[in-house]
């Protein structure tokens, strides 16, 4: 029996680490294919606010998930501590003594493997097989390869590997920045903006292709001109414009629903409404939409909150608040009698502008035969009185 082993930090896993364990497979064809995390790695720390072990062996399931015959393995995990690959593979030989071991490792690992603790040890019961990490290293590879197999009696294979320019490092630096999205799978990238490890925020791009399937057409082309509008007046009232668009891309994400799916995100997700909004779907959407948004994309507080009031409003809203509600009110798709005068005041004065947006609103509920919210009301009169 074959096993091959490769392990690593995998802080996060990066499509590098998925095209190396693609090599590994062809080129060895292994009986079993062992994917460790490392519960501490014994050299370095790993870097601040990083996920857990166990969370970092979640987003391993996920990236090598289409790799033939891949088991990620908690050996590291279990046995806790630092993580020395020496343990990890005396602990193998005890299980399977008669199988060849095969420790998978990149260049610099070979160029350094003698200062590897009880490397002798690792040299006696593995085969090495090494990922060249580009062309130019090749013959220093072979000179090294050939001293550890006539000092050691090593037994080393050099896999042919085009490597994939990128770093865990790299990947953790990109993501607060709205990037790194494209060295990761999209499994592991959604599951890192979930959750958001790393301080990750979503590219921008990508959430409005996730957001998509949860809209009708007309809904896009709103959505769209929310955000828009969003960024603009974030803009003008000093607040993150990026920030702005993504809580303008994700405010209308169950709006298609119907009022049972809507009851059954409420039931899901613990919210509790009275009569009134039972009645109504159009009033439960803004709060299951930001269940919703917080469940799948890990929004922060400030998005949930400017979600949850987009539509009815409530007194003393943040300026952040403010500027989705208003957005969602004047965006470019919308035409009604006194918007221009609403989208001019919205730049001059936020509060006189959710005074007269609010009272619009209220006007128009009643003119159809609706009963007015209370939070509207609310609302309104706190920012009348405001204005007055």
């Amino acid at each position: 029996m074959r096993i091959a082993v490769y392990g690593g930090s995998f802080n996060p896993p990066h499509l590098g680490h998925i095209e190396a364990a693609k090599s590994v497979v062809q080129a060895l064809a292994p009986d079993r294919f062992l994917i460790v995390p490392a519960a501490t790695p014994p050299h370095k720390a790993l870097a601040e606010d990083s996920p857990s072990a166990e969370q970092r062996m979640e987003l391993c399931r996920l990236a090598f998930a289409g790799i033939p015959g891949a088991e990620i393995s908690d050996i590291e995990l279990r046995r806790g501590g630092k993580s020395y690959t020496y343990d990890t593979v005396a602990a193998l030989r005890a299980e399977y003594p008669e199988a060849e071991l095969c420790l998978v490792i990149g260049t610099d690992m070979l160029l350094s493997f003698e200062e590897w603790y009880h490397f002798r040890f690792l040299l006696e019961e593995c085969t090495l097989a090494v990922l060249a990490r580009a062309e130019e290293d090749g013959e220093l590879l072979r000179e090294k390869a050939e001293a550890y197999e006539s000092t050691y009696g090593a037994r080393i294979v050099l896999l042919a590997h085009e490597p994939l320019e990128a770093s865990s490092e790299q990947v953790r630096e990109r993501l607060p920045l709205r990037a790194g999205e494209d060295l990761l799978s999209d499994a592991v990238y959604a599951e890192i903006i979930r959750r958001r490890y790393y301080g990750a925020k979503p590219e921008l791009t990508w959430l409005r292709g996730r957001v998509l399937d949860y809209l009708d057409e007309y809904r896009v082309a709103h959505v769209a001109g929310c955000e828009s509008e969003a960024v603009s007046l974030a803009r003008r009232w000093g607040e993150d414009p990026e920030l702005a668009a993504e809580a303008a891309i994700l405010h209308d994400i169950t709006k298609r629903c119907t009022k049972d799916q809507q009851l059954q995100y409420c039931e899901k997700y613990g919210i509790i409404n009275d009569n009134s909004e039972l009645e109504n779907k159009s009033l439960l959407h803004a709060k299951t939409g930001a269940a919703l948004a917080r469940d799948l994309f890990g929004v922060d507080d400030a998005v949930y909150e400017a979600i949850r009031w987009h539509t009815t409003g409530k007194p003393d809203m943040t300026r952040f608040e403010k500027i989705l509600y208003l957005a969602d009110y004047i965006e470019p798709t919308r035409d009604f009698e006194g918007i221009e005068e609403l989208r001019a005041l919205a730049y001059e004065d936020l509060d006189a502008a959710m005074a007269l947006g609010l009272k619009m609103t209220i006007e128009e509920i009643r003119r159809s035969g609706r009963e007015v919210f209370i939070d509207t009301l609310n609302a309104y009169d706190w920012y009348n009185e405001k204005e007055k």
